[in-house]
């Protein structure tokens, strides 16, 4: 049990997800998607397919990496090195998306930058979760990560806020940009921006948060060890019921919930013709309602169990997801996707308040490894399935249809199989 909080170390800690939460925002779903689907692709099945291909291939190299690299940093001297490290790959990768010009003869450039970008995110984030159980006793988890994912989503908000207002819709274009069909220099800087303001922001991380030094193995002892100690517990899995159930259950639905948030600015602009600008306000519609429902249900957490918070949001998506398929009004579409995004943040921040509750202290970076790992090892799934469906219907919405089966088949295992761990016990 941690005897006190240290409050620097956990603001320190929550304000990294307020710095890399514009890349999923900006990055991921709502710029860069449109930008590559309306001013690099120009054709939204097609875009899809490439688009899906990129980070089915991205999920399955995280897939291998992640619970790795999460043993070998349980044996090793600490884990913000690890972070620092991924953390620069981001910030490179979203800066030279600058160099990716309108044109399809760029498409194969932005879709490298973007899928290196993305596995280094995803490895960081092994790293910066298994810092969260050494910072707040149990009884703290669900709402200390509630904060965190919902300060990410208003950190999001703020990244869409300069790069729309201060970009996109600034006539004329500030620094003189050309906003020209031949440039479009104004939403290029999306990527520079995320850079900047991802190297700003994750400083108070490096500097105010406490990191448990692991084992203190040296580089190349932290591997072996690491690998053998993975090893041991792929083995002995089996006699972690509760462990590899919650796994395995959200295995299934974050694949949906991963292609549901990926695809989100590509089915925009593709199915409902919403130019750049208008994504990025949809975006930011999405990213306040989230931020909400993630601060709103990180007491829940605490108060019902982590769970309950999951299944909630798991309903909350499918009962608002089946009608966003089928609407025709934009107006609509924008109302629907505002009540999905107040379930978002709830069902990732209370897995991972779960996943802390069941994780023992020494163990953090393997445990999350494994984490990271039943999230992203069908990931590949979600997106290859949208791509086939797609391709062979010619349609987004049936493509999109099939991110549903794998929330609720998800939400049915987590419900029958797994037990709550009481928030208060330590």
């Amino acid at each position: 049990m941690i005897a006190s909080i240290d409050r620097k170390s956990v603001a320190g800690w929550c304000i990294y997800d307020w710095a890399n939460s514009p890349f999923p925002a900006i990055v991921l779903t709502f710029v860069i998607p449109a930008y590559f689907v309306e001013a690099v692709m120009g054709n939204a099945a097609q875009a899809t397919t490439w688009w899906a291909i990129m980070t089915g291939t991205a999920a399955f190299a995280i897939t291998v990496l992640s619970p790795i690299l999460g043993a070998i940093a349980d044996q090793g001297r600490g884990r913000k090195i690890w972070l620092a490290v991924f953390t620069t790959i981001i910030a490179l990768g979203s800066a030279c998306l600058w160099f990716v010009l309108p044109a399809a003869g760029y498409a194969i450039l932005l879709l490298i930058l973007v899928g290196v970008s993305v596995v280094a995110f995803e490895l960081s984030m092994v790293f910066y979760n298994a810092l969260l159980p050494g910072l707040v006793p149990r009884a703290w988890v669900g709402r200390v990560s509630g904060w965190a994912w919902g300060l990410g989503y208003f950190g999001g908000v703020g990244g869409l806020l300069i790069v729309l207002f201060g970009f996109v819709l600034a006539d004329p274009p500030p620094f003189g940009m050309d906003a020209g069909d031949g440039a479009l220099e104004h939403v290029r800087i999306a990527g520079p921006i995320v850079a900047l303001w991802l190297l700003m922001f994750c400083l108070p991380l490096f500097v105010w948060t406490h990191d448990s030094r692991g084992r203190g193995l040296s580089p190349c002892p932290a591997v072996r060890a690491g690998l053998a100690e993975l090893r041991m517990t792929l083995m002995t899995l089996r006699t972690h019921p509760q462990l590899w159930r919650f796994l395995l259950a959200r295995m299934i639905f974050t694949d949906g919930l991963n292609t549901l948030f990926v695809f989100g600015g590509v089915f925009a602009a593709g199915t409902f013709g919403m130019p750049v600008a208008e994504v990025i306000m949809f975006g930011l519609v999405l990213n306040v309602t989230a931020g909400v429902g993630a601060f709103a249900f990180g007491w829940v957490d605490d108060w019902l169990g982590a769970k309950q918070t999951i299944l909630l949001g798991l309903c909350g998506l499918v009962l608002l997801g089946l009608p966003l398929l089928l609407i025709e009004s934009k107006l609509v579409f924008v109302i629907l996707g505002a009540g999905l995004g107040v379930f978002f943040g709830p069902v990732q921040a209370a897995s991972r308040s779960l996943m802390a509750r069941i994780t023992p202290p020494d163990a953090t970076g393997e445990r999350f490894g494994l984490y990271a790992l039943s999230g992203r090892a069908t990931a590949f799934v979600g997106p290859w399935v949208v791509a086939a469906i797609t391709t062979a219907t010619g349609s987004q919405r049936w493509g999109m249809a099939s991110v549903l089966p794998f929330l609720v088949v998800g939400g049915l295992l987590l419900w029958l199989t797994v037990h709550d761990v009481p928030p208060g016990s330590d």
